[in-house]
Formats: C-alpha cells, structure tokens, sequence
C-alpha cells in the first residue's frame, strides 16, 4: 500500500530531502542548476587542475616517480570534484540515504555474492595462485596500482550509468501516466538525481564485496602461501606490511589488484543478473512511484 502523500509543499519537500532526492524541491534544483553553469564549473576545473598539478609535481619531481605522480594528481582533481558534488550539488544528501538503503537491503546482496562468488571466486583465485599474476601485480609502484584500481572503478561507473539509466526510463514507463497523472515524466535533474540514487545504492554494495573479496585473499594468502614460494615467484624478498609478518606489500598488492577486478565484475554482474534485477528494482518500484506521486502533490500545490 503507498504511503500517504503529504498535504503541504513543506512536507512533501522533507519527504523528498529524507528519501535522496534534494534536486525534486524547486530552490534546491534552482540552486544546483546555477552550480552547474559553465563557468562555474569552469572556475571548480581550475582550481582541480592547479591544486592536481601541484601534487602531481610536488610528488613527482622530488622522487623521480612519475607515474605515481600522475595518480595523485588525478586523485586529487577527483577528490576535488567529490567534495564540489557532495557540498554545493548536494550529493551527499543522496549518498546519506543511499547508504541507508543499502544497509537495509542487505539481504538482496547476500543472494547476490551467493550466485556471483563462487565462479568469481573460482577465477580469481586460480589468479591468485599464479605465478605471473604476482609477477606482474607485485612489481607495479603505487602509482601504477592505484591507477588501475581507478580505471576499473571508472569503468564500473560507466557501464552501470548507461544501464541505470535505461533503468529509470523503464520503471518511468512501468508506473504510467495513469498511475499518477501527466505530470509523472521525469527530466532533467529530477532524472540525474534518479540515476544517482541507484548509482550510489550499486556503488555501496560493489564497494562492500570488494572489500569482502580483498580480506578474502589477505587471510588466504596470509594463511596457504608460503613466504618461500612467493619470494621465488617474484625473484625478491618479501616486504612486511603493516607491521604483521605473515601479510606482506605484495599480497597486499595483489590482493588489492584482484578486488579491483572483481568489483568490476560484480558491477557489470549486479545489472545483468534477471535475479537480482527483478528483487532490487521491484523494490525501487515502489520507491519511484511514491516519488512521483510526492511530486505531483507538490507541483499541484506550487
């Protein structure tokens, strides 16, 4: 049964900033438009390209590593434009209730790893065991390692907005005009603030099994492989991190490479699943319909 619709434009204002979605309420979306003008972005990509030159160089130039450099400044520029997200595009708003949700829902993502895991794990792990993947993981520098964790976490983003996207215009669809009248379209930034609220649930929950799989293999590798073997593989010594003697910087840089990876496949895996698809939008459905039926309210009373 849906929730009651508020009976004021104050409340269904609330309703709309408690549920992740700030760009519905007039001022807020006024607001974030002006922030998203051309040259205000233009003045934020400034000060990210000054401030990621001068923590590129500044670590660069001294230690002659380049590429590490390069993925501090990169970082930097990123971290940059988070922080111009989170506080002026009130994203942070939609992450809060993001998180929420995706703690709530976890038992949709336990049947998830249930089916994704095992093949994954079973790929994964003959990696682990490979002489060449440690080769090749255990001499990268930071620099490089890093950057490849965050192509892997671009490329998730990119293909789970187009297929998010697709998303929101088939439940869109689904709920129909005669469900909640002519004004049920989205566009806009009432659209972007849609696909970021699924775009950050996923994110949450492919950052969780990331994780998981990333402790998986630090406790694996801490426990079955021995120091011996490894430092053959590799033709060096093993290096000690964070202070325990049995988890080494090459396991954790293997470790780290691996979860990468597999946070890319789950993100493909999670859109793809008919599954999971079916349990977590069916969910959304809901959501996305009182949403809409919110709006109308609140456009009627304006």
């Amino acid at each position: 049964m849906p929730e009651q619709v508020p009976d004021s434009r104050a409340g269904c204002e609330e309703w709309f900033l408690a549920h992740g979605l700030p760009y519905f309420v007039d001022p807020i979306r006024d607001q974030v438009r002006r922030r998203l003008s051309r040259s205000r972005l233009a003045v934020v990509a400034s000060v990210g390209l000054v401030l990621a030159l001068a923590a590129g160089i500044g670590l660069g130039w001294p230690t002659g590593d380049g590429t590490a450099g390069v993925s501090l400044g990169v970082t930097v520029l990123v971290l940059v434009a988070a922080v111009y997200a989170g506080r002026a595009l009130q994203v942070r708003l939609i992450a809060r209730w993001a998180l929420r949700q995706t703690l709530a829902s976890l038992e949709l993502l336990f049947p998830l790893a249930t089916r994704a895991l095992p093949m994954l794990l079973l790929f994964v792990t003959f990696l682990f065991i490979n002489t060449e993947v440690w080769m090749v993981a255990s001499a990268l520098d930071g620099g490089i390692l890093w950057g490849a964790v965050m192509l892997f976490g671009a490329v998730a983003v990119g293909f789970l907005v187009v297929r998010l996207v697709e998303e929101v215009d088939r439940l869109d669809d689904q709920i129909g005009r005669e469900e909640v009248g002519d004004d049920a379209d989205v566009v806009g930034l009432e659209r972007t603030n849609l696909v970021l609220v699924l775009l950050i649930s996923q994110a949450f929950q492919v950052l969780l099994l990331s994780l998981a799989v990333f402790a998986f293999f630090i406790v694996f590798g801490a426990v079955a492989m021995k120091p011996s073997v490894l430092e053959a593989w590799i033709g060096t010594e093993l290096t000690s991190a964070w202070g325990f003697k049995a988890v080494s910087k090459e396991l954790v840089q293997v470790s780290t490479f691996l979860a990468a990876f597999s946070g890319l496949y789950f993100a493909v895996y999670a859109v793809t699943d008919e599954t999971y698809r079916r349990e977590f939008f069916t969910e959304v459905l809901g959501e996305l319909e009182q949403a809409l039926r919110v709006r109308v309210g609140y456009l009627r009373r304006s």
